[in-house]
């Protein structure tokens, strides 16, 4: 293939599914055009680690057989990116981390499953920081993905790669995995859309679990319907998965094309928290901006309280890495990946996870296992978990006065690769407006809310109950309404051949 001439602008997913149903395009000619965007523009943005372009384009012509034949699979044909800790069968699956590096999986995540059997071509392997432990995409082994709207500057974390493919075209949709706002934050940042389902609404199997009890899988895609269109798939109860839950899946899809034209009947609150100082202007701007159209669509807005916000950081910090310290344990280099040789058993466990881990993921396991340890775990461990009832229970009263809460999703647009990395505690600080809904469980969507005066995209998140992404998906659907439409990056407005945005 060749980088040559302009390349085309991909369709969304809810377009590419009208396409081929209608035979307006074969599944072929979608993935060919998408590998070769792969080919223009990823190594540039380092979204993609692996990508399996003789299989995609096989299953590309089988899709398009079993569509000529009848085929009635929903998804026949559709091209998707996964992001690398969430397991494809025969395909890499390295988290990121040089202690992967030559792991294949021998099985399919559920959610890779259940995509395959709608009939969903899987593209490649979407970079993220290693094992998904950090805010920018830096952690990873294998280089920081970059922003399709500044190369300079982070793509977001974890799931920047699944976040830089959708912006940039070079995915028409694509699954990440978010414990702490590794969906939403990168969606903010690049421009699309990122949903992170309530914990049990989707099932873990197959997602190589960082922090067991907050990570979710969901999806980052270019508008909202396209994640209502995902969700539909990956949703619903998963005996391979304990924690999913056996509750009944809503239709997402009606939920968003029945929505109203207004917001009449919904009460929007917004946490006094979420909107202390420390906020860029332009991002406060953004969102001032949607709270005023919602009030002019008909919503009630109103202030409510989070008191317990001021903790979510600190308590996410020490849960997350705890558990990360019990889940990384089984990287020893005896059962799958890395082996460092050596005559002592002891020494080989020693070796193998100081060369294949990076600099982050050991900071967390030592963290964790610090938090675990004996006489400090009522101190820290039990005392987080305390504090995550609290904010638990600070989202329920919220939620009594008002159908969802309207915040930023970061407190920032996207910062230059390198700005942060040296500097962990800052990091984590712009983690504060993503972490309470994983450690309340609750669903929450990130959604384009325009451009900064950098020309960088700003995020809006909207939450809701758990188990409530039907009226989440139909609010951040008229919403999304209201915002002004996104050009294309940069980047792929000169590699087209027009002029950048």
């Amino acid at each position: 293939m060749s980088c040559s001439g302009p390349v085309s602008e991909l369709p969304s997913l809810s377009a590419a599914l009208d396409a081929l149903r209608r035979n307006e395009v074969s599944s072929e000619e979608l993935v060919s055009e998408l590998l070769r965007t792969i080919e223009c523009w990823n190594p540039t943005l380092n979204a993609y680690v692996y990508v399996n372009s003789e299989e995609a384009l096989a299953c590309a012509r089988e899709a398009d057989a079993r569509r000529r034949a009848g085929d009635p699979a929903p998804w026949v044909g559709v091209p998707i990116g996964i992001k690398d800790n969430i397991c494809v069968r025969g395909q890499p699956c390295t988290c990121g981390s040089k202690i992967l590096k030559s792991y294949r999986s021998p099985y399919d995540a559920t959610v890779s499953r259940r995509l395959r059997e709608a009939g969903a071509v899987f593209v490649g392997r979407l970079n993220l920081d290693e094992f998904a432990m950090g805010s920018s995409t830096e952690t990873s082994a294998w280089g920081p993905a970059r922003n399709p709207w500044d190369v300079d500057r982070v793509a977001g974390g974890s799931s920047g790669g699944s976040a830089a493919a959708v912006a940039a075209g070079m995915a028409v949709a694509a699954l990440g995995s978010d414990t702490g706002g590794s969906i939403r934050q990168p969606a903010a940042f690049c421009g699309c859309v990122g949903l992170k389902p309530s914990y049990g609404r989707v099932s873990r199997y197959g997602l190589v679990a960082y922090a067991s009890s907050l990570d979710q899988i969901g999806p980052l895609t270019r508008t909202v319907r396209d994640a209502a269109l995902l969700l539909s798939v990956l949703a619903g109860r998963d005996p391979m998965d304990s924690t999913s839950l056996d509750v009944p899946v809503p239709d997402y899809i009606a939920a968003v094309d029945q929505a109203p034209d207004d917001l009449r009947g919904r009460c929007i609150g917004l946490p006094r928290e979420y909107f202390a100082e420390g906020i860029e202007p332009d991002v406060a701007q953004a969102v001032k901006a949607a709270v005023a159209d919602m009030a002019r669509l008909g919503a009630d807005v109103v202030e409510v309280s989070l008191p317990h916000t001021h903790y979510a950081v600190a308590a996410y910090y020490l849960i997350a890495t705890a558990e990360a310290s019990a889940n990384l344990a089984r990287f020893d280099g005896v059962r799958y990946g890395l082996r460092v040789p050596s005559e002592d058993v002891l020494e080989q466990y020693e070796r193998t996870r100081a060369e294949g881990f990076g600099q982050e993921v050991k900071r967390r396991i030592i963290l964790g296992t610090y938090a675990l340890s004996a006489g400090y775990y009522d101190a820290y461990y039990l005392r987080a978990q305390k504090v995550r009832t609290l904010i638990r229970r600070d989202f329920e009263r919220a939620f009594q006065q008002c159908d969802l809460l309207l915040t930023p999703v970061a407190p920032t647009t996207a910062f230059r690769i390198g700005e942060r990395i040296s500097d962990p505690l800052t990091m984590y600080l712009g983690d504060i407006f993503t972490v309470p809904a994983n450690l309340a469980g609750i669903c929450a969507i990130s959604i384009p809310a325009g451009l900064d005066s950098r020309g960088l995209p700003v995020g809006l998140q909207l939450m809701a109950p758990a188990l409530e992404e039907a009226r989440l998906l139909q609010v951040a659907h008229v919403v999304e309404q209201t915002r002004p439409r996104l050009p294309r990056p940069p980047l792929a407005s000169r590699a087209s051949g027009g002029s950048p945005a």
